[in-house]
């Protein structure tokens, strides 16, 4: 059974590099791009045309393997543009992993190639009001090509004690969400480190989301959303896959077992039984499972702020 993941990358994900040799002379704020790929290459060049001149520090180009000669043409025909071409099967919280450690910028702007085919506005003067909030993540206001909002906004709830995140298409300027809708949102990126980052062995890219944001808000960090930051999609909005299976056992261990107590968290002996009886995993899986859990809290114990149950009662308070 893996182990949980107490360090940034952590997991070492084979990739290949290409291009980004070529330094920006158009920088003009202290702020990376990454762009996580998904849509068909042929699309490539309206992102890049519209992202070469924001003034970003440099764009980070994380991919999935499959045309790496597409790839090489690309960078050749945009030297400034660092390309990452992942050569294993990887979520988009491992792509983002991989940017962020290529990233040497302090802040980073993290979008879906869908977002940026068409004009974007990003400028220094939008950055350094983003810096200036000191939070972890700040996510824009999002739209459907017919310029239709999504919902921006999630909260964690309980519902006869079971984890449930929900979603308002209500957005204020600075309210609080749980989590960023489709990793868009700019970054500070040392936070994202001492987080730990995207957790690897989670293997549903939703609940790895859910983890790193609801573990960010245990520890005392902040997610907001800005409604003068806004993105665009250029096709269909794609839907996420909720689906409880043995990824959200990992997130469950984590982040709800936890129980804070005068200035740390811990996981009582106690609770095992409770969360055995929830489980369909084996007992000597379950046993193993929760001593990862146990471990992995106790090294992390002061880090911890808050439990998960003061978290939801006290949301947006």
């Amino acid at each position: 059974m893996n182990t949980i993941p107490s360090i940034f990358n952590q997991r070492q994900i084979n990739h290949t590099v290409m291009g980004g040799a070529e330094q920006s002379s158009l920088s003009k704020m202290p702020v990376d791009c990454i762009v996580l790929n998904r849509t068909d290459r042929t699309s490539r060049s309206r992102v890049f045309d519209n992202l070469i001149y924001r003034g970003f520090n440099s764009i980070i180009s994380v991919e999935r393997g499959s045309n790496r000669f597409a790839t090489a043409n690309a960078s050749s025909l945009y030297p400034s543009v660092r390309f990452v071409v992942a050569l294993e099967d990887v979520t988009a919280g491992d792509m983002l992993n991989l940017g962020m450690s290529m990233a040497t910028a302090p802040y980073v702007l993290v979008l879906q190639d869908d977002m940026c085919m068409d004009d974007i506005l990003f400028n220094p003067q939008l950055a350094k009001k983003l810096i200036a909030l000191n939070d972890f993540c700040v996510c824009p206001r999002l739209t459907t090509s017919t310029f239709q909002s999504i919902p921006v906004r999630f909260f964690p709830t309980a519902e006869k004690s079971v984890f449930t995140v929900a979603s308002s298409l209500s957005i204020q300027e600075g309210d609080v969400t749980l989590y960023p809708a489709d990793l868009a949102g700019f970054y500070d990126r040392n936070k994202y480190i001492q987080l730990g980052g995207a957790d690897y062995t989670i293997s549903s890219a939703y609940w790895q989301k859910v983890d790193l944001f609801c573990r960010a808000w245990l520890w005392g960090e902040r997610v907001s959303v800005q409604t003068s930051f806004s993105f665009s999609y250029s096709g269909d909005v794609p839907e996420e896959n909720q689906t409880v299976d043995s990824s959200y056992l990992r997130f469950y261990i984590k982040n709800l077992l936890p129980v804070f107590k005068n200035d740390h968290a811990e996981i009582p002996l106690s609770s095992f039984f409770a969360f055995r009886a929830r489980r369909s995993c084996s007992f000597r899986d379950a046993l193993e499972l929760f001593g990862l859990a146990r471990k992995w809290t106790e090294k992390n114990k002061y880090r911890f702020k808050k439990d998960a149950a003061t978290l939801i009662q006290d949301w947006g308070k």
